[in-house]
């Protein structure tokens, strides 16, 4: 059998060992919460240093596993009932041998049969170049982060001269390949973007996106020198302020929601055109319904965006632990997820990694 027909079948094990009688149980936490959304981050590299992110630091911090690491990781998790993968950075297309790990995921099949949903978030850097290779790929969807539509304030954000037209030509060429409907992400922070809701609203029935404004979360790098930006609640511009923002651009109408985990609330305008999502973790949180759970780039599991610990799912393989074994040990780790974040309470801790180690 070849590489990429034992690919086919997520069972099987990528050590070569035989094939174990599959799972048809999906995971899910003590909650009750089925966890079926994986992220896999591929990097922590990015080029660019977005101010509430990053410090202006430059290089990966943790370490990049091959790529059959990450398929045989992924496989693992496919075969406990993962339906959606998405995979992220840093900046996933920094990466090199993505196309062929795109390929590989996208030829995955659920434990029901079905296609596997492949997604990829990029800063759209790179993108306009890489579109059309990363749909023939097996490439189902892009998210596309981008906190400002003109030229000026999107420079001062992500600190890359001429960024801005980019990301455009990225965001252009990933709707012409049918990576659509395109999501263009927008992390708003206060007395810096906020004057961009309106022209972001535009730029969702312009150019036929999906914009999603997202709360800022305490997810920065520790920024002792000044050069990025430290989380406060005011900072944060709630989606009851982007609601109003926006109603009194154009009337809104909020759209039902795709599935009880989704982590967006949905709206789109009087005449129908242009589609608006608000991501609100800080004044709304979703957590009784997260469906998600993520591997950073050196290969540990975290299953929450706000986790204290991490668990080295890298570690055990290296160790020679076997499918079976490694899937129960997943089992165990998903069993104990977090019933929610602590944003905004007394006794809440940063994570122990920044969102640009740990995946968006």
């Amino acid at each position: 059998m070849s590489a990429g027909s034992a690919l086919l079948n997520p069972m099987e094990a990528a050590t070569g060992e035989p094939r174990e009688a599959p799972l048809r149980d999906s995971l899910r936490d003590s909650y009750g919460r089925a966890i079926t959304d994986l992220r896999v981050s591929v990097t922590d590299r990015c080029n660019y240093r977005c101010v509430y992110c990053r410090t202006g630091n430059d290089g990966a911090q943790y370490a990049e596993l091959a790529i059959a690491d990450y398929l045989r990781m992924i496989r693992l998790f496919v075969s406990l009932g993962i339906e959606k993968v998405r995979l992220t950075g840093g900046e996933p297309l920094l990466r090199a041998g993505l196309l062929d790990l795109v390929r590989e995921v996208a030829q995955l099949r659920t434990v029901s049969g079905a296609p596997l949903d492949v997604a990829l978030t990029t800063n759209g850097h790179l993108l306009a170049d890489l579109a059309q290779p990363l749909k023939d790929a097996g490439l189902c969807r892009v998210t596309v982060s981008m906190d400002a539509v003109d030229a000026e304030t999107f420079a001062a954000i992500t600190r890359v001269p001429r960024s801005f037209e980019r990301v455009l030509a990225g965001i252009r060429a990933a709707t012409a390949a049918g990576l659509g409907p395109v999501k263009v992400n927008c992390v708003l922070l206060r007395g810096f973007n906020d004057s961009q809701i309106e022209a972001f609203a535009e730029f969702s029935r312009r150019e036929g996106v999906i914009v999603r404004f997202i709360e800022w979360m305490p997810l920065e790098e520790p920024s002792a020198d000044g050069i990025g930006r430290n989380w406060t609640r005011e900072a944060v511009v709630t989606l009851d302020e982007i609601v109003s923002r926006l109603q009194a651009y154009r009337p809104l109408l909020e759209l039902p929601p795709h599935a009880a985990s989704e982590t967006a609330r949905r709206y789109t305008f009087d005449d129908g055109v242009g589609e608006i999502g608000i991501v609100a973790p800080v004044s709304r949180p979703f957590c009784g319904h997260c469906s998600r759970i993520r591997l950073t780039s050196d290969g540990k599991i975290r299953t929450c965006l706000f986790s204290q610990t991490e668990h080295d799912l890298q570690g055990k393989m290296l160790r020679g632990s076997s499918d079976l074994e490694l899937r129960a040990y997943i089992k165990g780790i998903v069993d104990k997820k977090e019933a929610r974040h602590h944003i905004g309470e007394p006794d809440f801790q940063k994570p122990s990694r920044s969102m640009v180690h740990i995946g968006g």
